[in-house]
């Protein structure tokens, strides 16, 4: 599982490169935070940006639950009781339990980095993959007043495949400019029953930005 995580983290910061510099000709170089709220924080361009408000049976799938605190980026979760620590490193982060996954990664950019333009060239790439198929959920979330890009994979070919619930969003944390990637996961069959402790994992989240 953890090595599966690596691998989708690197394509997605490789995207984010590649994306950033087809969107960087004709914009202004911005190194401000998009996740930010400032100027509208209800909308990015024509698209609404929501705002974690977990439903009763989300609430419920955390019932009980236990605080994990990832001292080194800043970042807390709430986790059902039976989850465990698999992995807490300086960039990486794991937990699991009874099939169903967290795994955080923390990739850190140089200063110049224009945020703001590659996470919106991200958005309109995972848009153009919801209209193939690829993802059946894309938008605009804010956790903790972060503001970030949602996504959800459609349903697998096959009930075994891993499918993946997804956050990505830049902040500026210890004078770094970092991208924090969010994967909950689970096998496809399990999906359903695993769905609102996965989101309400990911509304639970508090971070430090």
């Amino acid at each position: 599982m953890k090595h599966v995580f690596l691998l989708v983290a690197l394509v997605l910061v490789v995207a984010a490169c590649n994306l950033t510099n087809k969107f960087k000709s004709g914009s202004s170089n911005s190194n401000s935070s998009s996740t930010s709220s400032s100027g509208n924080p209800s909308k990015v361009g024509d698209e609404p940006v929501e705002k974690a408000a977990p439903t009763a049976a989300q609430t419920a799938a955390l019932a009980n639950g236990q605080e994990a605190k990832w001292d080194q980026q800043g970042i807390t979760w709430t986790l059902p009781p039976n989850w465990k620590k698999e992995e807490v490193r300086n960039e990486t982060l794991s937990y699991g339990g009874s099939g169903a996954f967290l795994s955080v990664n923390i990739s850190t950019m140089g200063p110049d980095f224009p945020s703001d333009i590659s996470i919106k060239a991200m958005h309109e790439a995972a848009k153009t993959q919801q209209k193939i198929g690829k993802y059946d959920e894309v938008k605009w979330l804010e956790l903790d007043g972060l503001r970030g890009l949602e996504f959800r994979e459609s349903k697998q070919e096959t009930p075994g495949d891993i499918r993946r619930l997804e956050w990505q969003a830049y902040r500026t944390y210890a004078g770094q400019n970092q991208l924090i990637t969010m994967i909950l996961s689970t096998d496809d069959g399990a999906f359903a029953k695993h769905q609102d402790e996965l989101y309400g994992i990911m509304y639970s989240t508090k971070v430090v930005h």
